[in-house]
């Protein structure tokens, strides 16, 4: 379906008002479908002449009328007349009051916010957004005053406006705390999707405090068969929160649970989700393939993706050299995504570790100093690799000794320990048998005599 499509009348059956007993109006029924007929040859000029044209001959504003209104508005967006666009809604909105049905006029305002959601005028965008808000509060329309100020906060998402995004989610949680439990228990997904939104906000701001708040009250939500996107977008911004927190399994968890529900809605954010599931992989130290899940092997090969599955493959081969080139190669697009971004010199450090493990099982002991050069950073780095590696994995079986800066088995240290007791118990156990058989004089010890 084309955008032109989108919202066109069709979509939706002509619906009349109670005490609207007589037939439509055959005049402005002709009129309406001769225009719309116009606006399908592309002739657009003419086919707004021909809707301005139902609403000339429209006595009493109705549905002919409101359904020009719509189509008015639509072909002055594609034509990108905003002013005119503004007037016709404007004009549209006066409708609602009682002229179409509610569900009718719910549903068709709500059509339209979502067609001119792409424009890239946010000053108009927030301009019809506002004016449908105040609309909506004189005739006490909750339910599409809350999904109308969801898309101002989510507009204001996209440009990073947090400080009217904060006012906005103020603004509808005051709504839910004011109108009670029923309100919250009618409004559903709309109620999870503002749940969603303010999860992101704490999420972008790095706010984790009121992030986990959110999060965790968000998933005992039960809104039904609520929409995998805003469960997606929950769940991301939950991964991104265990990812900063250290709880790396959780992390990789919610992060595979996006990457479905984006999935499911072919949604582009299901590869930057499974970007951050490789990234929580390495970071959790898991020798599990994440490309071999059911889900995430379609995707090995997408070229949005093979940087990462080149990581995996240096990492599972304990190849620092050919990390570094995968990370080199690509640094301008791991750069893009701030979350990847501010953890791959962690991812970096890990993979580092990774292979010192590995590396350092041939040694009995080993300079700093070799091992430094080996992976290439200063000795300062090796000594903080060197002991995160220690304190990961207590069956190393090496340890530190920092005043001659050397890594020892410990295994040698230990026999040479074992050495040293059984000699020394040893030569107790003599001394104690000796001085116990001098005691009892079996054994005399002859005086050296004085010479003269």
């Amino acid at each position: 379906m084309s955008d032109d499509d989108y919202m066109d009348d069709d979509d939706y059956e002509l619906e009349y008002s109670d005490d609207q007993e007589s037939e439509p109006d055959v005049g402005l029924e002709n009129q309406y479908y001769q225009a719309k007929s116009s606006k399908g040859d592309g002739n657009l000029k003419e086919a707004i002449d021909g809707m301005k044209k139902v609403l000339e001959l429209e006595d009493i504003p109705g549905e002919w009328g409101f359904k020009a209104l719509k189509q008015l508005v639509k072909m002055s967006f594609k034509l990108c007349d905003y002013e005119n666009m503004l007037v016709y809604y404007k004009k549209l909105l006066t409708y609602i009051r009682g002229a179409v049905t509610n569900n009718y006029s719910e549903k068709s305002i709500n059509a339209i916010l979502d067609y001119i959601s792409t424009a890239k005028q946010r000053d108009l965008l927030r301009q019809f957004y506002e004016i449908t808000l105040v609309v909506l509060e004189e005739i006490n329309n909750d339910r599409l005053w809350f999904k109308t100020k969801l898309k101002l906060g989510n507009m204001f998402m996209d440009c990073k406006d947090f400080v009217n995004l904060q006012s906005i989610a103020t603004e509808l949680r005051g709504a839910c705390n004011s109108k009670g439990p029923e309100f919250e228990a009618r409004m559903g997904n709309q109620l999870l999707e503002m749940y969603a939104l303010e999860v992101e906000m704490y999420s972008a701001l790095g706010n984790n405090k009121a992030l986990r708040a959110i999060y965790e009250h968000a998933i005992r939500i039960n809104a039904g068969m609520s929409h995998p996107m805003i469960t997606g977008a929950i769940r991301e911004c939950g991964g991104k929160m265990h990812l900063r927190n250290g709880d790396f399994a959780k992390a990789h968890s919610d992060f595979f649970a996006a990457f479905k529900c984006f999935d499911e809605t072919g949604n582009i954010r299901r590869i930057l989700c499974l970007k951050y599931c490789v990234l929580t992989c390495m970071l959790i130290n898991s020798d599990i393939n994440p490309f071999d899940s059911q889900e995430a092997k379609p995707f090995k090969n997408d070229k949005e993706i093979i940087a990462m599955t080149g990581l995996v493959e240096a990492y599972q081969n304990n190849s620092l050299r050919e990390f570094e080139k995968v990370i080199s190669e690509n640094r301008e697009d791991f750069n893009k995504d701030d979350f990847i971004r501010e953890n791959i010199a962690e991812l970096l450090d890990n993979v580092r570790i990774h292979c010192l493990g590995s590396f350092i099982k041939t040694f009995q002991k080993v300079r700093l100093s070799y091992l430094a050069k080996y992976i290439n950073v200063d000795e300062e780095k090796i000594m903080i690799l060197i002991k995160r590696l220690i304190l990961s994995n207590k069956d190393i079986g090496f340890k530190l000794d920092e005043i001659n800066n050397l890594l020892v088995r410990i295994e040698d240290d230990y026999e040479f320990g074992e050495k040293q007791k059984f000699f020394q118990d040893n030569c107790d156990s003599l001394m104690n048998a000796f001085d116990h058989l001098m005691s009892r004089g079996v054994i005399k010890v002859n005086k050296p005599k004085t010479r003269q």
